[in-house]
């Protein structure tokens, strides 16, 4: 059982690793504002994320089967029975990236909120949601009115 858990932990490093990549790649297409980079990464991020929580059931299942329950103090306790420091530097690593990615994560979400908001100002410039400075409606009619005169000729 401890070979599983030992080989379910390695492989859910591994994977932790690539989405830690994956993270960082998004952050320099989100700062070069490379749209064309962000969708080319979007389905094998999703995918990745899919896999490192597939791999982290597996691991809570392997633990469960070695005796201990599904927690970190369950994982402390394993990690603390090996006789190798393999499986704690393998579990600190995890740890480590996973602290590293949440946060990554996070900036990469304020980053994708300031390109929103930067957009919808733009957009409501152009739609005229900004009224004070246009001289144009959304009509694209002017917006200053000409007094008119009558005039009689006699």
């Amino acid at each position: 059982m401890d070979a599983r858990l030992m080989d379910s932990l390695n492989e859910e490093r591994d994977a932790m690793r690539s989405l830690f990549a994956l993270i960082q790649q998004e952050q320099t297409f989100l700062l070069e504002a490379d749209i064309n980079g962000l969708n080319a990464i979007t389905d094998e991020k999703a995918g990745t994320v899919a896999r490192v929580a597939k791999l982290a059931n597996t691991r809570q299942h392997a633990l469960t089967a070695a005796g201990y329950p599904q927690s970190e103090a369950g994982m402390q306790a394993w990690v603390a029975s090996q006789t190798t420091g393999s499986a704690a530097d393998a579990w600190a690593e995890l740890l480590a990236l996973t602290q590293s990615a949440k946060e990554m994560n996070r900036v990469n979400g304020l980053l994708i909120n300031t390109h929103l908001t930067r957009n919808q100002l733009a957009l409501n410039v152009l739609h005229g949601a900004d009224q004070r400075s246009g001289f144009y409606g959304p009509d694209g009619q002017s917006k200053i009115s000409v007094a008119s005169r009558n005039l009689v000729i006699g």
